[in-house]
């Protein structure tokens, strides 16, 4: 059932509308059930999302009668950034996911967020989607701030990802949806994959499953539980940065994904007005190449890949 979880008027007698899909059990809602709210479209140039949203509904209606609980799908949170391929709201000029938790007695913005905190509250679980962007190519990872880790970790190996990304604190998070909900008790789990503007259906698919899986866990979908991988756990001194050293144009010489030397070559900048190599972009280290630029266009500085050093994993 689509639902209204706030609206607000904007000029020309347009409004911008949040909705999501409630999908209940066929015998109504009880007492003691467990909800679980998946959230994407916050970033209106990331689209990955858009996919898991549909696939998941999709399921779910074909066998109703598994559902045991709650499902809240809000499949943009920036419906206006997605309109106009933003990764920001239109006109207001700001990053939906750095004004939350809001405020009911602020700007628009900040409304809105409110607005969305107090509908997804006592929730037993979120999952919060995301794509890379235009730039970069990001296999499925889960992401976590090392100040919830010792509470999230569990619940993130079970979401079928290759690997868990425990990433240091920063002002910053804590404007975000995710830190809002983890401070409020809802666990919250970033989820990040894919490249800008894109879908990638098999990615997509993955996480569908991941999702499923949790759902089994938590009782809320009493249908066959997929398998899932064991993720690499990793934290940022296990992850190597390679950075251009020359603008130009760059020319992988890797596949995303694949496990490089020390030493190995990444890619080249080149320059196509002379012909010339103008940098070899090469590791530092030994491990997966789990962030590899997809934009060609580079300068100086530019984030060409992430690595994942081997040997990183842990048990937090």
């Amino acid at each position: 059932m689509i639902r209204e979880v706030v609206s607000v008027g904007l000029a020309v007698d347009e409004r911008w509308k949040i909705i999501k899909n409630r999908i209940e059990p066929e015998n109504g809602i009880s007492s003691g059930m467990k909800r679980i709210c998946i959230v994407t479209g916050t970033h209106g140039d990331e689209l990955e999302g858009q996919y898991v949203c549909y696939e998941l509904a999709r399921r779910i209606s074909e066998h109703k009668e598994l559902l045991h609980g709650i499902v809240d799908i809000y499949p943009a949170l920036n419906p206006l950034g997605i309109d106009c391929i933003m990764r920001s709201v239109p006109k207001f000029d700001l990053d939906m996911n750095r004004i939350f938790p809001g405020s009911n007695s602020s700007a628009t913005t900040e409304y809105i967020a409110a607005q969305i905190m107090q509908d997804m509250s006592g929730a037993d679980m979120a999952i919060d989607i995301h794509a890379s962007n235009i730039f970069l190519r990001e296999t499925p990872q889960v992401r976590i701030n090392e100040n919830t880790a010792d509470t999230l970790v569990p619940y993130a190996k079970l979401l079928n990802t290759d690997f868990i990304w425990v990433h240091a604190s920063a002002t910053v998070l804590e404007s975000t949806l995710a830190h809002s909900l983890n401070s409020t008790g809802v666990p919250c789990l970033v989820v990040e994959m894919g490249v800008g503007m894109r879908i990638t259906r098999e990615y997509g698919m993955q996480l569908v499953d991941v999702i499923v899986r949790v759902m089994c866990e938590m009782g809320i979908w009493a249908g066959e539980a997929p398998e899932v991988r064991t993720p690499i756990v990793s934290r940022d001194r296990h992850v190597s940065f390679v950075n251009a050293e020359a603008s130009g144009i760059f020319i992988p010489s890797i596949e995303h994904w694949t496990h490089v030397e020390q030493g190995a070559q990444i890619g080249n900048i080149v320059s196509p007005a002379t012909g010339e190599i103008l940098d070899t972009c090469c590791s530092e280290v030994s491990g997966l190449v789990f962030t590899l630029r997809e934009y060609p266009v580079v300068y100086a500085g530019s984030l060409i890949a992430r690595i994942l050093e081997d040997e990183c994993g842990e048990d937090i």
